[in-house]
């Protein structure tokens, strides 16, 4: 299906997870594009660490893995602000819930700030996509509530 059709079917946005060439200069994470398609606006781009960097290639159903999201398409659940008994590695933000539509042993996915991208051992996550630039996952989930964007798609 063209991507222009399938956009067309998600009248209020989709949001896409690509992995690039590009890694973070220190830690050589491995850098993600998290797009969201709103019709009739430019492409939004924003960067992630998905994973921990020796992770990359690990079994991404297996519970616990450390791997990236597996491919596949999530529905996008809650967006509920950070707590402070919050792990510190979600950042203090918000949380972006994500449930996959297909079977696969991974639990408690979503999308979070990383405040430790490229900053050492603790840079990457757990498995979920952690944008690099705190301010870029304010502006997202603002763009997710105001447009009821409610599907990802995992591409790599």
């Amino acid at each position: 299906m063209p991507a222009d059709s399938a956009l067309a079917e998600e009248g209020n946005g989709l949001m896409t997870l690509i992995r690039t060439d590009r890694t973070m200069p220190h830690t050589k994470d491995p850098i993600w594009e998290l797009q969201l398609a709103i019709p009739g606006q430019r492409l939004r781009r924003f960067k992630a660490l998905v994973g921990k960097a020796a992770r990359q290639n690990a079994d991404r159903h297996e519970l616990g893995s450390r791997a990236p999201l597996p491919v596949g398409t999530y529905a996008v659940s809650e967006i509920e602000p950070m707590r402070p008994e919050d792990a510190w590695e979600l950042g203090r933000f918000i949380w972006i819930g994500l449930e996959p539509t297909f079977a696969t042993e991974r639990k408690a996915l979503g999308i979070h700030h990383d405040p430790s991208a490229g900053r050492g051992r603790r840079s990457g996550t757990l498995g979920c996509i952690g944008l690099i630039h705190g301010n870029d996952l304010l502006v997202l989930g603002d763009l997710i509530r105001r447009h009821g964007t409610r599907k990802l798609v995992v591409k790599n």
